[in-house]
Order: structure tokens, then C-alpha cells, then sequence
């Protein structure tokens, strides 16, 4: 699972779980956060996504696996 969390500099992935702010959790597959950029993460971390928020997420995204063998879950 990795967190992405809301901080006062806008939406960021936290891949230690460290940072502080309102956090979510989605699994690291594409699919997931595909589905979860649809309105479930935002929801999540009660915020709406400024255009950096979706550009930080996107990147990060693109990095993940495309399959995931079965499992794909939203957690926020």
C-alpha cells in the first residue's frame, strides 16, 4: 500500500508513511490509482485536486505496474 497524504503544499505520495497531513491509501498498481483518481482518493482526503495535486499523482502512477494479478482494490 502506499499513502498519499494532504499537506499544506498540496497532495503528496508518502512512500514512508512519515509525512503529516490527512493520508489515504492505495494499492501500487496502476488500476487502482486509475480508479481511485476518478473521485475516491480526492473524497478521501477531502480535498478537490489542483492541477500540480494531479500532475505529482500522474507521475507517480505512471511509474506503477500496469497488471496486478487479480487484485485491484481502492483503500482511501
Amino acid at each position: 500500500m502506499v499513502r498519499i497524504v494532504r499537506t499544506a503544499d498540496g497532495v503528496r505520495v508518502d512512500p514512508i508513511g512519515k509525512l503529516a497531513g490527512r493520508g489515504a491509501y492505495l494499492h501500487d498498481k496502476r488500476e487502482c490509482w486509475m480508479r481511485g483518481m476518478k473521485g475516491a482518493l480526492a473524497h478521501a482526503l477531502k480535498t478537490e485536486f489542483t492541477a500540480e495535486d494531479r500532475a505529482v499523482l500522474e507521475e507517480f502512477m505512471n511509474a506503477l505496474p500496469a497488471e496486478s494479478n487479480g487484485s485491484s482494490h481502492v483503500n482511501g
